[in-house]
């Protein structure tokens, strides 16, 4: 279940007769707990509950009580020993009248009438699975008002099915804004008298819903009439007491899609709701979803969260804005002087979506303005700050309208919030209709030309928001001269998930400058901000941390640092995800860039501003040397290959099962039978086989039927195949390649779980054959073993390898062959190879555990843990004398080390 279900389960909860025996499980029910579930707990099969309440293990202990003990109650719920014993994570009791609960693991607790506790809902998202942040339980409002939309929007298209084609779509989106808009004024006094539009609705209407749309029609009429063209318009009464709006979102045409009895309760019902409660910078994201037949699904978890929009927001301008406003304290002409600069800065984001950004950016500029005029003793006066100056390109055009009206509910609220509600509603209508928000392809069009530089004037000619085509002049920015800063959170999208058209986005945006066939979507958008770098004050973005990674940045940021990138602040890598229930979410950075080298340059990381000399590619404080792949290894270590290639379409694999079946039959064929491992084998423990026949065994291998048999599908297989496989039919009986060690070899995993604090290697015997699916080192010394499984070679990998879902996508030409190693004394070689001994029998000690089972980040056992910890120590004593502090640290020194081994002296 999404937040959205859950609060409608809780509603309606709330809203039925109270049911003290009941209770306690309907509340489970309403998050998402399965009838077999409730059903071992009635049964007492599951219930720990020593109160006669009711108790999930690892969930929650509730009781319903006689009235008037709620409070006692919750107090014996925390006191009750099987409330600990079963790690109960919220405690929860109620009368029918009020209800009190507590999250035990926070100290956090709530206390409301019964009927209010939907209220709240946000409270207990964790039993749902949920992991919440502060801001969607703060939103129980936008979420509840998400859900209610949803519903109207899926009746009126069972209603009204054309209006859900492609052709109508448009139509029914503007439909919704206009709703919206209205349920927002009539609750702030916008319209002419309170809930003037539900309550039109509901008395001019027939209950049969039969003319509801044509009511609606005539409202709609109404706000689109001038005040002086009213006696010629022919307005019902009821309709001419509704203001004039327009400012587009009214004007075209009137229609309104026909309602069921139902919708037209929904609708009652949506109108019902406070609508002052409204949070654009939430709001608009939710509502997107609900026109999105592939969002919906997770309706009301598709927003960016305050916090993090400020991230990108507060070190790109408003960090320096705050700082000015503290410097300029009681001085007028500098309280001023900031004034006048945030009347001309131009805000924009070239993939707006709903506007979140530019709805924060907005209001935060607001906060300061608020402050600087009540400084200046000027409380009341009216906001220099101009809602045009905040652009946005967004491809779809519904989420493009509600940006606009967004900011415009933005605007309005801080209106009331700085200037009373009697300015802000004197100054809200008419509605203006100047098209602000670009409803198109960020990658196909010319972003100068929708957020021109300072004195260029915008000449866009996209259609309006409301109306179409446009017929109107452009809409310049107002006050000359200001700052432009470009900001936002662009799609992500791997090269090989990307479609035909955006492949060709992509190609269209490098130019040939770069090959951009395996990079990330998100980089087009990074280039066209390069692109016009020289145009803007500063550039942030929130990015796949992969694009500061792996083949990324020798492929891309060359261009980048050519066109005169220089990066002014980055967050080190940290998991971006929707509050969704078992969303891996993905690992992002926040990349912050201008032309302007000379600025100060930070380093974010857990919560600590860093300041830098300089950011690489790799977010790392050090020069921009990027690192290239490498044939071979820079420093003393032993090369390292891709495992063994069969491509033999499978036949030449076998289990374990498969294999023994084959040599009861005939143990003559025993010999020709090698156990095979690749990644997963080797973290997993897998056991399988593989036939490993030299020359001189094919006459025993053709002996064999089923051994025949493979060898011939292979040989097939091959023939069949590309030119590479073409070349191997002669020898169908073989591998592609047949490297084994001569001793003992190294085997190193191509993926490995980010959430590690090590890349563990394995050590092999000449017996066993390494696929493809690992890298190995056939000729290693135990150097090498120690140098890998150490953290300092962890750290180098994690910065440059590439990823695969949550992983590290292991290269042995970016991380291996690059990593710079000092020179070793024989002292060193013998301390790193007592380490490397170390480790392994640590390993040992706990046969028969896998090495997945081993290094799990939360239960490596305490005696590998101290293995590495030493492994750590002697080899970071190596390169500083000493243990790194950090694991920044650790990067600089390597990078450091990387540039002068890799730099030609000259002679």
């Amino acid at each position: 279940m999404n937040a959205v279900e859950i609060e409608e389960a809780i509603s309606a909860l709330a809203e039925e007769t109270f049911d003290a025996a009941e209770f306690p499980y309907a509340f489970l029910l309403a998050f998402g707990n399965k009838e077999t579930t409730l059903k071992r707990l009635r049964s007492g099969t599951s219930n720990k509950s020593d109160l006669g309440g009711v108790l999930q293990t690892n969930n929650i202990h509730l009781k319903s009580c006689a009235a008037g003990t709620v409070s006692e109650t919750l107090a014996a719920l925390k006191a009750s020993p099987a409330t600990t014993k079963a790690k109960a994570k919220f405690i929860l009791a109620t009368d029918g009248q009020t209800l009190e609960a507590e999250d035990l693991t926070s100290g956090e607790t709530i206390a409301c009438d019964f009927k209010d506790f939907p209220d709240h809902f946000g409270f207990f998202l964790p039993l749902a699975g949920i992991s919440t942040v502060k801001q969607i339980r703060e939103s129980s409002f936008d979420i509840k008002a998400t859900g209610r939309l949803n519903r109207l929007y899926v009746e009126l298209l069972k209603s009204n099915p054309d209006w859900g084609t492609a052709e109508r779509r448009h139509d029914m989106n503007h439909f919704m804004a206009r709703l919206i808009f209205l349920f927002f004024a009539e609750d702030t006094s916008i319209l002419n008298g309170e809930d003037l539009f539900t309550a039109t609705v509901t008395q001019m209407s027939d209950k049969d819903s039969s003319n509801t749309h044509e009511v609606i029609s005539e409202l709609f009429r109404a706000m689109n009439t001038k005040i002086e063209d009213r006696a010629s318009a022919n307005l019902p009464r009821w309709a001419d007491v509704f203001p004039y709006v327009n400012g587009g979102l009214f004007s075209g045409s009137t229609e309104a899609p026909k309602f069921s009895k139902i919708a037209r309760s929904y609708l009652l019902h949506i109108g019902s709701l406070d609508w002052t409660k409204i949070n654009p910078d939430i709001f608009g994201s939710m509502i997107q979803a609900v026109a999105d037949d592939e969002e919906r699904g997770a309706l009301g978890m598709h927003y960016t969260s305050v916090p993090n929009i400020l991230k990108v927001l507060n070190p790109l301008f408003l960090d320096d804005l705050n700082a000015q406003l503290e410097a300029a304290g009681d001085n007028k002409r500098k309280l001023d002087n900031l004034r006048k600069r945030m009347s001309k800065i131009r805000v924009f984001d070239p993939a707006c979506g709903s506007g979140n950004f530019l709805v924060i950016a907005y209001k935060e500029m607001r906060a300061i303005e608020a402050k600087i005029n009540a400084y200046c003793g000027e409380p009341d006066r009216r906001s220099e700050i101009p809602l045009t100056n905040f652009r946005g390109i967004e491809l779809r055009d519904f989420p493009a309208e509600i940006a606009r009206l967004a900011l415009i509910i933005a605007e309005y609220q801080c209106d009331v919030t700085y200037r009373g509600h009697k300015d802000a509603l004197a100054a809200f209508l008419p509605l203006d209709a100047e098209n602000w928000i670009t409803q198109g392809n960020a990658l196909r069009l010319d972003w100068l030309t929708v957020c021109p530089p300072t004195s260029q004037k915008v000449d866009m000619r996209g259609e309006d928001l409301f109306m179409s085509p446009l017929e109107k002049a452009q809409i310049d920015f107002k006050n000359e001269g200001g700052e432009t800063y470009v900001f936002g959170n662009p799609p992500y999208l791997g090269g090989k998930k990307q479609d035909a058209e955006q492949k060709s986005e992509m190609k269209s945006v490098s130019f040939g400058r770069y090959n951009e066939k395996n990079l990330d979507y998100i980089c087009a958008f990074l280039a066209k901000a390069a692109d016009n770098i020289q145009h803007f004050s500063g550039v942030a973005f929130v990015s796949t941390s992969s694009v500061n990674q792996g083949i990324h940045v020798p492929t891309f940021w060359p261009f980048m640092l050519k066109m005169g990138v220089s990066i002014d602040f980055c967050y080190e890598p940290f998991k971006w995800s929707n509050n969704a229930a078992n969303n891996a979410g993905v690992y992002v950075t926040i990349l912050g860039f201008s032309y302007d080298g000379a600025k100060q340059k930070y380093i974010f990381s857990g919560g600590v501003r860093r300041e830098v000399e300089n950011i690489n590619p790799y977010l790392v404080s050090g020069s921009n040397e990027i690192v290239l792949p490498a044939s071979s290894p820079i420093s003393c270590l032993s090369k390292m290959n891709t495992g063994n290639q069969a491509a033999d379409g499978g036949h030449l694999t076998l289990s374990s099962h498969e294999r023994e079946l084959l040599i009861s039959a005939d143990p003559s064929i025993a010999p020709l039978f090698r156990q095979v491992a690749g990644t997963s084998e080797f973290f997993d423990g897998k056991i399988r086989y593989c036939l490993w026949i030299k020359d001189n065994e094919l006459d025993l291998a053709l002996n064999n039927d089923e051994l025949r048999r493979r060898i011939s599908n292979v040989e097939k297989f091959r023939a069949e195949g590309g030119k590479v496989a073409q070349t191997l039919v002669d020898r169908p009986h073989q591998f592609r390649y047949t490297n084994t060690a001569p001793d003992f070899g190294l085997i190193v995993p191509q993926v490995s779980s980010e959430t590690r604090e090590y890349i563990p290697c394995g050590v092999f015997d000449n017996s066993l054959i390494v696929t493809h699916k690992a890298h190995a080192i056939f000729k290693p010394t135990w150097t090498d073993f120690s140098v890998f499984n150490s953290k300092l070679h962890f750290i180098w990998a994690r910065a440059l390898s590439g990823r695969l879902g949550n992983g590290l996508s292991y290269s042995s030409n970016l991380s291996w062959n690059t990593f710079p190693v000092p020179k070793l004394t024989e002292k060193n070689k013998e301390d790193l190879t007592r380490c490397a001994e170390d480790i392994l029998l640590a390993r040992e000690a706990h046969f028969p555990a896998t090495i997945a089972d081993l290094y799990k980040p939360d239960a490596m056992p305490e005696n590998l843990r101290q293995a590495h910890d030493r492994n750590d120590e002697v080899l970071e004593r190596i390169y500083i004398g000493r243990r790194f502090r950090n694991d920044t640290e650790r990067l600089e020194k390597l990078f450091e080390m990387y540039t002068k081994m890799t730099t030609k002296v000259p002679t």
